[in-house]
């Protein structure tokens, strides 16, 4: 944890969240372009906050000017409660955006600015949160990282923010199959970033994904 990360703890629906935000270094009077929750893989096989591709998530999020949020779901480290085959996790996720952006949002921050972001497991809680977000907030960028199309019903990504996602996959991720990933993402005609050689945890690979994160979010 480095100075410019806070420890957080959230009210959430089964109990307290464990969280950590990390904060941009911003010049005087400047303010965050806005806030990113990420979140982690699954719970019951390791998955946490201190995840290295959450880490680098959050860490492309900072450098490019970004409040970032990652926390532990429900029954994770400090995080109070009992897994929820997902449903829970993304009552979760909800409640963390919720008191984030009430207690945390810069007074220069439109309600626009949020992101979503997730690898594996938590890419697919955060594609449900898009749809559960999207009558009352619009989201501003959205990252998946090796999203776990083979294990849980995705949610599909509305065209309308396809060009504010970006969705990376490794080649040879032998937790979720390629194929999978792109069996989910061809019906939607949704453009998916493979990089060649890489496993499911990106192991040699992790400043060239915080490299394509940081070009997303700096694009248009």
């Amino acid at each position: 944890m480095n100075p410019s990360t806070r420890k957080l703890s959230l009210l959430g629906p089964a109990g307290v969240l464990e969280a950590l935000l990390d904060m941009p270094e911003l010049a005087q009077g400047q303010s965050p372009r806005g806030l990113a929750v990420i979140a982690h893989p699954h719970p019951l096989f390791g998955g946490t906050m201190d995840n290295k591709v959450v880490q680098t998530l959050a860490r492309a999020f900072v450098q490019t000017g970004w409040q970032a949020v990652r926390f532990n779901f429900r029954g994770v480290g400090a995080s109070q409660g009992v897994y929820d085959n997902g449903q829970g996790e993304l009552q979760d996720l909800l409640a963390v955006v919720q008191r984030c952006t009430a207690d945390l949002g810069p007074p220069a921050a439109k309600p626009g600015d949020l992101a979503l972001a997730g690898f594996s497991f938590g890419a697919y809680v955060a594609s449900h949160a898009v749809h559960a977000l999207s009558v009352a907030r619009d989201i501003s960028k959205l990252v998946l990282v090796g999203t776990a199309a083979s294990r849980f019903p995705v949610a599909p990504v509305e065209r309308t923010l396809h060009e504010r996602t970006l969705v990376i996959h490794g080649e040879q991720d032998d937790t979720v199959p390629l194929v999978d990933v792109m069996d989910w993402a061809r019906p939607q005609n949704l453009p998916v970033t493979v990089i060649p050689g890489v496993a499911h945890f990106f192991h040699g690979q992790l400043p060239l994904l915080r490299s394509l994160v940081v070009r997303h979010l700096t694009s248009i």
